[in-house]
């Protein structure tokens, strides 16, 4: 093994020293190059940058509306860190490892959104989250800054040294303290770092759907407005579930999902639609009734018509029950109204009616199309006329051209079933209240494209995955999920962690819904990579001012293996997870090669001159395979060669060979 003085004179780039994009080194970077005046050596002048920025600047100290707390700076200071750890894959965890495009991840979402930065910046479509609503007993991230209400009350100047400040004639603060502002200040730092990254992982395209309760609805819309935008609101959907008899006042059945898109101008052309409730039924009963009328309308209409009243009242909205007449081609349809919605100086004409050939009566506004383009319907009999020209025209509207409906912001769904489905799925009551999966499915359809990318890092149960397992089932659509959950105690059941939870519902679920599939839905993905968030592989330095250069020639953590250090090597690039990986053993160890031959690494220890010229070998001709016009990288282990001869040899070999760009880990 090779010792720092040792190889000297190759020095190839750390990928532990690169930036990715949302993190302070960058962002720097990034105010460099538009304003190369306001960071004199690295550092960013504030002053020179507001003189920079013009009279949109805020001065410094200048008031400004919006939500604040205490700690806010630190929590968002949060978002910009690097991140310091690493995921371990684990294989023994997963289903069809090699080849799954879903994710589940155990470990705090906070790290691992920012490792996650780097590899999927603008690459997800669809993050839906359903954090914890701060009650008593659900709260449990901890990102080093949780105060108590005494320290929160210091920080926020309510106390001294000598206790809660006096303001006002004999006040202590006490409404302050019943306002548990502490416990909603801690709540918010939580949430802004992760909603800082989660917005960086969003496409222009994207959408975040954010679940909360009443306990901290008003202070995550305020959160949201301010990551996103305010103009970027879409929503706040109510979600309306089973009443609780047992409150004393009201009973708050409602939990709400609050909708954002990431630049709501690039949905101006987007219509989000699902299907009309029932509507496959009322088709179904249009066909029996044209067959039982022996293809005439008159009858046919009168026997759907029977058919409706015989429904439950309520059963149907009256977008579908307006349906109710059968034409002469057997198609149902309902006359609906031509006129204008806002009267224009081209929707007034005569419209002659083709017996009497005087004109219909019309509406003060005038007629919804153009002359030109009521001419084409008359022609396609699609407008409907009374009997004489005194009665009002209709446009023929055929339900097959009605069956989606826009999504209403207020919905009614109990919550008892996904729980009952959830127990019934794992054979036990583990996990109380889960998100029922039915329901997210139906918003994922609405929103999502069949191809979509689908974040989650407040995992829970695994509700998300499970949704688009199903939905994908049911639709043969390739929609991939990733998601993140807090390695948190739960001790029931058998199962040690809420992760594990998550893990076994989407084996259990993938597996049922597999003896389910059809021949169109047969090649949907079922499985999952797991991955557990740890320390990073590389060792730290423990910043005691004394480095031995024998004990840290080794730079990498005891244990670990080159998958692992694969997975590192992966993040710290800003390559996505489940990019293509093919690996081929060389000198006693995996050569591993990446995107069709983008990229290769080498993780050997105590590679010796022999082996580095196998290794450079087998590098050319798999490169050679393997052609690509793009540049190819190489990433190697710094410290896995025996001497500074064996890592000359291998430089020398692969430079000659046309290889250029160098890593090392």
């Amino acid at each position: 093994m090779t010792t720092p003085a040792d190889d000297a004179s190759i020095e190839y780039a750390p990928i532990e020293e690169l930036s990715g994009r949302g993190e302070a080194t960058d962002n720097i970077a990034r105010l460099a190059e538009l304003f190369p005046d306001a960071v004199p050596e690295g550092r960013v002048d504030l002053d020179a940058l507001r003189g920079l920025l013009g009279e949109d600047a805020e001065p410094a100290g200048s008031e400004t509306s919006g939500l604040r707390w205490v700690g806010m700076a630190d929590a968002r200071r949060l978002s910009t860190l690097p991140a310091t750890g690493t995921l371990l894959p684990r294989p023994d965890e997963s289903v069809d490892w090699d080849s799954t495009r879903n994710i589940v991840i155990e470990g705090d979402n906070l790290e691992v959104l920012r490792l996650l930065r780097r590899g999927y910046t603008n690459e997800v479509d669809v993050i839906y989250i359903d954090p914890p609503y701060n009650t008593t007993n659900d709260f449990v991230y901890d990102d080093s800054r949780v105060s108590t209400v005494s320290e929160h009350e210091a920080n926020a100047g309510l106390r001294d040294e000598e206790g809660v400040t006096q303001v006002g004639s004999g006040s202590d603060r006490a409404a302050e303290r019943r306002l548990a502002s502490a416990r909603h200040a801690k709540w918010l730092s939580m949430m802004y770092p992760r909603l800082l990254v989660a917005h960086s992982l969003l496409k222009e395209t994207g959408v975040l759907i954010a679940a909360i309760d009443d306990n901290e609805h008003a202070r995550l819309k305020l959160l949201l407005d301010r990551v996103f935008g305010a103009e970027n609101f879409i929503s706040n959907v109510v979600w309306d579930g089973a009443r609780k008899n047992d409150s004393q006042l009201i009973s708050n059945s409602a939990d709400y999902m609050l909708i954002y898109a990431k630049n709501a101008s690039t949905l101006a052309d987007v219509r989000w639609r699902e299907p009309k409730e029932g509507v496959d039924e009322v088709f179904a009963a249009g066909e029996a009734a044209w067959a039982e009328s022996g293809h005439d309308p008159a009858v046919a209409t009168r026997l759907l018509r029977d058919w409706f009243s015989s429904q439950p009242e309520g059963r149907f909205t009256a977008g579908i029950t307006n349906y109710n007449t059968i034409d002469d081609e057997g198609r149902i349809y309902y006359g609906d109204s031509l006129r204008k919605p806002q009267p224009t100086g081209t929707s007034r004409y005569d419209l002659i009616h083709p017996a009497t050939g005087e004109p219909v009566r019309m509406h003060p506004n005038g007629w919804v199309f153009s002359r030109e383009t009521m001419a084409e319907k008359i022609r396609e009999g699609r407008i409907l006329f009374g009997s004489d020209h005194t009665t009002m025209a209709y446009y023929k509207r055929y339900l097959s051209e009605a069956v989606e409906q826009v999504p209403k912001s207020v919905f009614m769904r109990t919550r008892r079933s996904a729980s009952q489905r959830l127990a019934a799925l794992l054979e036990s009551s583990v996990f109380p209240f889960p998100k029922d999966s039915d329901e997210l499915a139906r918003w994922f359809k609405m929103i999502a494209s069949d191809d979509a990318l689908i974040l989650d890092f407040f995992a829970g149960s695994g509700s998300t995955g499970h949704a688009l397992m199903d939905l994908n089932a049911a639709d043969g659509g390739n929609r991939r999920y990733m998601l993140v959950q807090l390695d948190e105690k739960i001790g029931n059941g058998g199962y040690d962690t809420i992760a594990d939870i998550t893990r076994e519902r989407l084996r259990r679920a993938g597996k049922k819904i597999a003896e389910n599939l059809t021949l169109e839905s047969a090649h949907i993905d079922l499985g999952f990579r797991s991955y557990r968030l740890g320390p990073s592989n590389l060792k730290p330095w423990d910043g005691t001012g004394e480095l031995n250069l024998m004990e840290s020639a080794d730079n990498l953590v005891e244990g670990r293996s080159t998958d692992d250090l694969l997975v590192e090597m992966m993040l710290r690039l800003g390559i996505e997870l489940t990019t293509p990986v093919e690996a081929r053993e060389v000198a006693d160890s995996t050569l591993y090669n990446l995107g069709g031959g983008t990229l290769y690494a080498y993780f050997g220890d105590n590679v010796t001159t022999q082996q580095s010229i196998e290794v450079a070998r087998a590098l050319v001709k798999w490169r050679d395979e393997n052609p690509v016009d793009s540049d190819v990288t190489i990433v190697v282990r710094d410290t896995g060669f025996v001497d500074s001869s064996a890592k000359l040899n291998l430089d020398a070999a692969v430079k000659q060979a046309g290889f250029t760009t160098f890593r090392s880990i």
